[in-house]
C-alpha cells in the first residue's frame, strides 16, 4: 500500500469520527429544539419523534408573556456589555503597561497577577460576600458590574502575551516621534490587537453571559435576578408539572444569543485558540 492510500485510509477515518463528534454534540440541542416545538404527550411519545408533527408553537407564546424572563434578560445584557466592554478596555491598558511600559518591579507586579488565577473561586467566595454585603450591594448588580470593570486577569495575561511579540522598538519610535503613551496605545498598539481582543472579548461575553453562581449568590428579588437564574427557577417550577416544551424553549432562548454569536464570530473564536498556541 503506497504512502498516498494511507493517508487517504487515515483521513477517511479522522472524518468518520469528527462526524460521530458533531452528531454527539449537536444532536442534543436538536432534541432540545424538537422538545420545545411538541406539546406535553409528544414528549413521551414512543418511537421518538425528532420532528414534531404537528409543530406546538404554545410553549413560546407562554415563555413572552413571562414578566420574568424579560426582566432576567434585561439584567443579563446590563451586567455582560458593561462588564465586557469597560473590563476589555482596562484590559488592553493593562496588557499595553505590562508588556511595553518601564515601570519598577513590572514583572513582579505580573506574577502577583497571575497568583489571582491559581486560587479557585470558592476560596474566596465567602469573604467577597461578607464584603459585599458590609457595604450593601447584595441584592444589587453592582457585585456582578463592579470587580468586572477593573479587567479580566485571563484577558491580561493573553493580551500581554501577544503583545510580546510586537517589538518594542516600535514604542520607542513613536516616543521619540513625541507621541505620548494613549497615542501609541490608541493609535499604534490597540490597532495591532484588535483581532485578539475581538476573540477574548467574545469568550468573555459567552462566559457573562452564562454566568450562573455569581447571580445566584448576590440576587434575591426576582425583579433583580439575571436570565440564568431566572431559567432555574422558571425549570424547578415547571418541572414538576411535567412542562418539558416551556423548559427546553426557556433553554434555547437563553442559548440562542450565545449560539448567534458563536456562528458570526468563530473564525475570531478559532484564532483565539490559534494565537495563544503561538509562540512568541
Amino acid at each position: 500500500m503506497s504512502q498516498k492510500q494511507t493517508t487517504r485510509i487515515a483521513d477517511f477515518f479522522i472524518y468518520i469520527i469528527l462526524i460521530a463528534g458533531g452528531v454527539l454534540m449537536v444532536g442534543p440541542l436538536l432534541w432540545m429544539i424538537s422538545t420545545s416545538l411538541k406539546d406535553k404527550t409528544g414528549v413521551f411519545q414512543l418511537p421518538p419523534q425528532w420532528i414534531p408533527n404537528p409543530i406546538h408553537w404554545d410553549a413560546y407564546q407562554r415563555l413572552f408573556h413571562l414578566s420574568q424572563l424579560q426582566t432576567g434578560f434585561m439584567n443579563t445584557i446590563i451586567v455582560s456589555l458593561s462588564v465586557t466592554i469597560i473590563g476589555s478596555f482596562t484590559s488592553c491598558m493593562a496588557a499595553f503597561s505590562f508588556a511595553k511600559l518601564r515601570m519598577p518591579h513590572k514583572n513582579a507586579m505580573f506574577l502577583l497577577l497571575l497568583v489571582g488565577l491559581m486560587i479557585p473561586y470558592p476560596a474566596v467566595m465567602i469573604p467577597q460576600f461578607m464584603m459585599f454585603s458590609t457595604i450593601g450591594w447584595v441584592d444589587t448588580l453592582k457585585p456582578l458590574i463592579i470587580p468586572g470593570l477593573f479587567g479580566n486577569i485571563t484577558m491580561i495575561f493573553f493580551l500581554r502575551q501577544y503583545l510580546q511579540g510586537i517589538p518594542d522598538s516600535v514604542v520607542e519610535s513613536a516616543k521619540i516621534d513625541g507621541a505620548s503613551y494613549w497615542t501609541i496605545f490608541s493609535r499604534i498598539i490597540f490597532p495591532l490587537m484588535r483581532p485578539a481582543v475581538a476573540a477574548q472579548f467574545i469568550l468573555w461575553f459567552m462566559g457573562a453571559w452564562n454566568d450562573y453562581l455569581g447571580p445566584l449568590i448576590y440576587l434575591n428579588s426576582p425583579e433583580k435576578q439575571t436570565l440564568q437564574v431566572v431559567i432555574a427557577n422558571l425549570s424547578a417550577t415547571y418541572a414538576t408539572q411535567t412542562d418539558y416544551p416551556l423548559i427546553m424553549g426557556l433553554s434555547f432562548i437563553s442559548m440562542l444569543p450565545i449560539l448567534i454569536i458563536f456562528l458570526i464570530f468563530q473564525r475570531q473564536i478559532i484564532e483565539s485558540v490559534a494565537l495563544s498556541g503561538m509562540k512568541n
